[in-house]
């Protein structure tokens, strides 16, 4: 990120003669952002998390395509300064030093890579593949045998923050793969990135660190729902709920960011019901693999699945309160 430029050049030239301090400064961003320009990145899959990751690439100087079927995505990022947009990259495939993948799941990911007129195979041979997308250590290993067989390399790099981290590049990425992909992939994590951890070398750590941690986040939606909807069938005002729960020991980051759409009553997506059946389907798989049991993530599972099957997938993940009988819930636009 530019903001990380700054630090940096702010640290190298604080004792330096402030005579020539602004002058050298000014070369040294030039030198970074004239860098930047001569990398390109193509970001898949331009949701909450992937226009924020794309514009975070826009704003650090480099040179940044988007891939997406929805027009009004692509042209939202086309204005915030990408090079080219297209439901493709045919026509700038061959010019890319590295893809990030954002889509919804591991099928996704392999349809847009593999599948017909997939990606990977028109991509230059040595162009880093990051892939971001919540899937399965397994998935993550089959996906990097069969870039490593095209001669590309993977980053297995899932992330966190929503989209406000996501907007401002500062997501936390898991990340594990060669060094030789993180080093390729520098400049992209540097742009939409407050943190990145190395988990290791080995393709799918990172996807499983990330499971793991959207056990808690899901678990915490859950609790934060169960919590509210007893709240509400108290006759608590919940507006008044959220206020004593996000000033005292009993908050998360989930309950404070989540519970805020149902005291505001608007369920307007950022994450989906059904972006939680799907990670924490992924949980319980890799709970089942080790035999271990997950009596928490089994239960919050089972919620956002019953969500779902009640019509709720595509709303924001918070209307997981919905399964609640009995309790009345704000409205939109009633406070």
């Amino acid at each position: 990120m530019l903001n990380n430029v700054m630090w940096i050049t702010d640290f190298y030239f604080k004792k330096r003669d402030t005579s020539h301090n602004k002058l050298h400064q000014s070369l040294y961003l030039k030198e970074i952002i004239m860098t930047n320009q001569s990398y390109s990145v193509a970001v898949v899959g331009l949701g909450a998390m992937g226009m924020g990751a794309a514009v975070s690439c826009v704003n650090a100087g480099l040179t940044t395509y988007g891939i997406d079927l929805n027009p009004t995505a692509l042209e939202k990022l086309k204005a915030a300064g990408a090079k080219d947009v297209a439901t493709n990259g045919d026509t700038f495939a061959n010019q890319l030093n590295a893809v990030v993948l954002l889509v919804v799941n591991a099928n996704q990911v392999k349809t847009v890579l593999f599948g017909e007129n997939g990606l990977a195979a028109k991509l230059n041979k040595g162009t880093a593949v990051m892939v971001s997308s919540t899937i399965s250590a397994q998935d993550a290993k089959e996906i990097s045998q069969k870039l490593t067989g095209l001669g590309l390399v993977m980053l297995d790099a899932p992330v966190s923050g929503g989209a406000a981290k996501a907007a401002q590049g500062e997501m936390t990425v898991m990340a594990s793969g060669s060094k030789e992909a993180f080093d390729k992939l520098q400049p992209v994590l540097d742009a939409v990135a407050g943190k990145v951890y190395n988990i290791g070398e080995e393709i799918g750590l990172g996807a499983t660190v990330k499971i793991i941690h959207q056990l808690l986040a899901g678990v915490h939606i859950a609790a934060g729902a169960e919590a509210m909807a007893l709240a509400a069938k108290a006759g608590i005002p919940l507006n008044l709920m959220y206020d004593v729960v996000t000033n005292a020991a009993g908050n998360s980051w989930m309950f404070e960011n989540r519970m805020k759409h149902v005291v505001d009553g608007d369920y307007t997506p950022l994450s989906m019901v059904d972006i939680f059946v799907k990670d924490l389907g992924l949980v319980n798989d890799t709970a089942k693999s080790l035999h271990f049991p997950l009596h928490l993530a089994s239960t919050a599972y089972s919620m956002f699945t019953e969500a779902s099957n009640a019509g709720f997938g595509k709303e924001d993940d918070s209307a997981v309160i919905k399964i609640f009988n009995g309790i009345e819930l704000p409205k939109k636009g009633a406070n």
